[in-house]
């Protein structure tokens, strides 16, 4: 490289300066020397060298003690170069006749350490120019610049927004320099998370280069805009008993402490930190709720509903009534939203709404009145009635041969609630085939059977039993051997209808007939009775006195 057409060498600060000598050794050379120029031009000699006896000697100048080196082809070594030896060196190779000379520039270059931002600022306020911190980079040569950065972008100075003053100073012992930066800002909202950043920008030997300092982020302080009001859990329904908090939000930096809830049916402001809290909260809780800065400045509000869910059963709980009585039974809802109801009797559920006009032992059981909301999740009611109905024992007695003709079956069909207990009794010989069975007790009903073969006619006595009353019916039964009109042992409520109606048809037709009897037999009197009297006038016009006594008197005997 050349400086002003001169041959130049450059160095980094700290390594060897190698400097060869340029000039063709002539002959008859008789030595070979080094000097360096001073800024006014007088020269410093600094190494020597003969050509004839190889012998080095090296000047006497403190700068360079210990520190040079002079090869046997002229080439000059400096140690750990400095930024003073940043001169003129000149290569001199002496002949008898003739003195030649060589120069060389020596540059030396430092690369300053890793830029630092220091004296940063605790915190920026928006709206207000403040020092946010110094870019610091040490011991550069030759001196470098230093530009600020934010986001990756070059920050140029603006009045009053952005201020950038550079400092340079230099070490006067080793000749560093030390570039500081500072900068002043007004920030906006905006920089909240912005990155900022300094680079140095120096020369090498190779060159410019640059250097760039880690990113700061700075808390920037910003006044509250806007405050916001919330409700959490955040559910789109909230029901009775709920326990919720109302949260109160500014968007400054830092964000508000204090704020006023405002709560309905309250006049005045409860002051508190940033949430509120209400637990098991009511339907009266329903209202707009609303929340402001302690200056009252800015405000927000929401509406808050508490959705609730009332079911009221009539009657409920365990109720006792009489078969055949009637029951009403009423299920009423009081909800915020429609509700949906439905009725569950002994765990499955009906299809439609019980209803008693006249209660039979199949309507007893466990009846559910239930209601949910299905917006609201977990809002759900139920109430219970647990129906009893009781009656006296019913007996119907049944008796059929069996097939066998050794044996005939009696039943006795017992109704009643609660289930009566049965026992049986025997008038005359004979003898129990087999103990009483029972059928299952359902709905109030069920069957206790005996097998007997009665060698003569007996009278056999059901006796069914509760704490309603003793029913006791009796039936006889003829020998096994006189046969007997057989009943069936069970009738279902179909069979039973069909032959209460033939039963009913039958006797409507008795009683028809002997009505058209008693008319005939009243049109027949009246005739005759008109008879009788046309007979008397005939006779007394004959004048046959003995003739109408002998009819009168047959006329008498006949209405006797």
């Amino acid at each position: 490289p050349l400086a002003l057409g001169l041959y130049t060498v450059n160095a980094v600060y700290g390594d060897t300066i190698t400097m060869p000598c340029r000039l063709e050794v002539p002959d008859g050379l008789m030595f070979g020397k080094w000097k360096y120029e001073m800024p006014n031009g007088s020269p410093v000699f600094i190494a020597f060298r003969s050509s004839t006896k190889k012998n080095v000697q090296y000047d006497d100048v403190p700068d360079y003690k210990d520190r040079l080196s002079l090869s046997e082809n002229y080439t000059l070594s400096i140690k750990n170069a400095r930024i003073s030896d940043e001169k003129r060196f000149v290569c001199m190779l002496v002949t008898e006749d003739d003195v030649s000379e060589e120069p060389t520039i020596v540059k030396v270059f430092k690369q300053p350490s890793q830029p630092e931002i220091l004296h940063q600022a605790d915190f920026l306020e928006t709206e207000k120019l403040q020092m946010l911190g110094e870019c610091v980079a040490r011991d550069s040569y030759p001196e470098g610049n230093v530009t600020w950065y934010k986001n990756g972008r070059v920050l140029q100075a603006v009045e009053e927004a952005v201020v950038i003053n550079l400092q340079k100073i230099v070490n006067k012992s080793t000749g560093l320099f030390t570039m500081t930066s500072s900068l002043q800002y007004m920030p906006t909202k905006e920089d909240a998370n912005a990155k900022f950043s300094c680079v140095v920008t120096y020369y090498g030997p190779s060159g410019q280069k640059t250097i760039q300092s880690e990113p700061v982020v700075f808390d920037v302080h910003y006044p509250t805009e806007k405050v916001t009001i919330q409700v959490l859990p955040q559910s789109s329904t909230i029901k009775e008993g709920d326990n919720i908090t109302l949260k109160c939000s500014g968007n400054g930096n830092p964000p508000p402490q204090e704020f006023l809830f405002y709560i309905p049916g309250e006049t005045e402001g409860i002051r508190s930190s940033d949430t509120y809290s209400m637990t098991d909260v009511r339907r009266n809780a329903t209202g707009e709720y609303k929340c402001s800065l302690i200056d009252k400045s800015m405000m927000d509000s929401t509406t808050i509903t508490v959705h609730y869910l009332d079911l009221q059963l009539t009657p409920s709980g365990e109720v006792t009534k009489q078969i055949g009585e009637a029951l009403p039974v009423s299920c009423t809802i009081s909800s915020s939203r429609n509700a949906t109801v439905f009725w569950i009797k002994d765990n499955t559920r009906m299809q439609t709404s019980p209803s008693f006009s006249s209660l039979q032992y199949q309507d007893a059981g466990n009846y559910i009145c239930a209601t949910t909301l299905q917006e609201v999740e977990g809002l759900q009611k139920r109430k219970t009635l647990k129906l009893i109905v009781e009656g006296k024992p019913q007996i119907k007695m049944t008796k059929k041969t069996n097939t066998n003709k050794m044996s005939k079956t009696i039943v006795c069909h017992v109704e009643g609630f609660p289930k009566p207990a049965v026992q049986w009794t025997v008038t005359g010989s004979g003898s129990i085939i087999n103990k009483a069975k029972e059928t299952k007790y359902v709905n109030g009903r069920f069957s206790s059977k005996i097998v007997i073969a009665p060698e003569e006619n007996v009278t056999l006595t059901c006796i069914a039993e509760n704490q309603l009353e003793r029913t006791v019916t009796s039936l006889n039964v003829s020998a096994i051997s006189i046969p007997e009109y057989d009943e069936p042992e069970d009738r279902n409520d179909d069979n039973s209808e069909k032959v209460n109606d033939q039963a009913k048809l039958i006797v409507g037709i008795v009683v028809g007939l002997l009505l058209a009897a008693l008319v005939a037999g009243v049109v027949y009197w009246l005739y005759v009775k008109k008879s009788k009297a046309a007979s008397k006038h005939v006779d007394k016009d004959l004048g046959n006195i003995e003739e109408n006594k002998k009819l009168e008197e047959n006329n008498h005997k006949s209405e006797t």
